[in-house]
């Protein structure tokens, strides 16, 4: 009887270790990242509002639908640990990009990002986060918008890259115009982000050295 008490009391014991050791656990890596934090926030209002029925002015019933469901293929893919964008650049051109800052730690998470300069023909390498992508002054961009419709914009302007996605930038032919494949992707025009935005064109873009960390062909 003694032997069985003891080992019922080894067994209880070594149960509430494993859920001690649970309790103790560090939370997952990912719930750091400052976009992860920022697109739970954004997820949830959202989801709010369509609780409510009080979608933002700007959005129908049918496009908030369908940004709560980008934004939760963006939280899964951070959940399923990609914390990083993808961009192919198949313009004709150099393009300037956004990246990591350097001298960063890999447990290091920074909401500023240093600018990269990635040859035609290239995809920025697995695990490496290309946030964003600058558009020149002297370029339009035809993006797509939440519903698929064709939106025309200037240059200047910076288009984030959403984690967990690549976003493929193709020249059109007949009106030399940059298309790029995601739809509802977000712009950022200067002081609406604190990334560095510079005033230059395509022919200052092109002139520089391609540094970006690529993809092996």
């Amino acid at each position: 009887m003694k032997s069985l008490k003891s080992i019922l009391i080894i067994a209880i014991f070594c149960i509430s270790l494993l859920f001690t050791e649970s309790a103790l656990a560090d939370p997952p890596r990912y719930t750091k990242n400052p976009d992860y934090i920022a697109l739970t926030k954004q997820l949830n209002q959202l989801e709010a509002a369509k609780a409510t029925q009080t979608p933002p002015e700007s959005y129908t019933p049918e496009q908030l639908d369908q940004i709560i469901s980008d934004l939760e293929l963006q939280k899964l893919a951070f959940e399923s640990g990609i914390d990083w964008g993808q961009c192919s650049n198949q313009t004709g051109k150099t393009l300037a990009i956004y990246g990591p800052e350097p001298n960063l730690d890999d447990d290091d998470y920074s909401q500023g990002a240093a600018l990269y300069f990635l040859g035609d023909g290239q995809i920025t390498k697995n695990r490496w986060n290309c946030k964003g992508i600058y558009v020149p002054v002297d370029i339009n961009v035809v993006a797509l918008g939440l519903e698929g419709q064709n939106q025309e914009l200037t240059g200047g302007v910076v288009i984030k890259v959403p984690n967990g996605t690549k976003l493929v930038l193709k020249t059109n032919p007949d009106t030399g115009a940059i298309e790029f494949n995601q739809a509802g992707t977000q712009i950022l025009k200067p002081g609406e982000i604190n990334w560095f935005i510079p005033n230059v064109s395509q022919a200052i873009v092109d002139a520089r050295v391609t540094n970006a960390p690529t993809k092996k062909a």
